[in-house]
């Protein structure tokens, strides 16, 4: 079988080919990847002022998510989280029943909080505001989070791809229905978010 191009036609056809090929291989390298939360290294710490008295601490740990991250358009990307209320960490057993209870949550066993975001403004090499729809108590709420990539590369131990954001914001608590004792108690909460996330292979 004659493998060369010799006709003028031929040629055509062939430099053709190549320009679709290579621009196939440009979108297939484009196309947003997808990460899973890596539970173990993904926390939300809050925060808020006590009385004047001091700040005090919880936390969210182990809890799911996916991002689709585009490396070449990173404002393309998108993140979906979500976590059981009951899973809040207060280090303090009386702290969390009240916080489960009709003074604040009320909470079911199935209750969810869940960030998916609706928009993304690239505003560094590695900065970006990531807006999205916070759901917490039943009522959802535009939210920005301030967030630095910290690292994209390959995990020295796991050795798959991996990427590592942390982010901050500040919700106020009444507007989620949970304003017990403010302004006494801080109505502003403090987020400080740190996850990794795997490369789905």
């Amino acid at each position: 079988m004659n493998v060369f191009v010799n006709s003028p036609a031929q040629k055509t056809l062939f430099a053709a080919a190549l320009v679709i090929g290579a621009g196939a291989a440009n979108i297939a390298a484009a196309a947003p990847q997808a990460y899973v939360l890596d539970a173990s290294h993904s926390q939300v710490l809050f925060s808020y002022n006590h009385l004047g008295f001091s700040t005090t601490y919880g936390m969210f740990s182990g809890f799911d998510g996916t991002i689709s991250f585009d490396a070449e358009d990173p404002a393309a990307s998108t993140v979906k989280v979500s976590m059981p209320l009951k899973s809040m960490l207060t280090g303090w057993e009386a702290r969390f029943a009240h916080f489960m209870s009709k003074d604040f949550f009320d909470a079911a066993d199935d209750e969810m909080v869940s960030f998916t975001s609706t928009g993304i403004e690239v505003t560094g090499e590695n900065t970006a505001l990531i807006t999205g729809d916070l759901e917490v108590n039943g009522i959802t709420k535009s939210v920005v989070l301030t967030t630095t990539m910290n690292q994209m590369g390959t995990h020295p131990v796991a050795g798959k791809e991996w990427l590592g954001f942390d982010a901050t914001t500040t919700l106020t608590r009444s507007d989620f229905g949970v304003g017990a004792f403010a302004p006494y108690v801080g109505d502003e909460v403090t987020l400080k978010i740190s996850i990794e996330a795997s490369k789905v292979e």
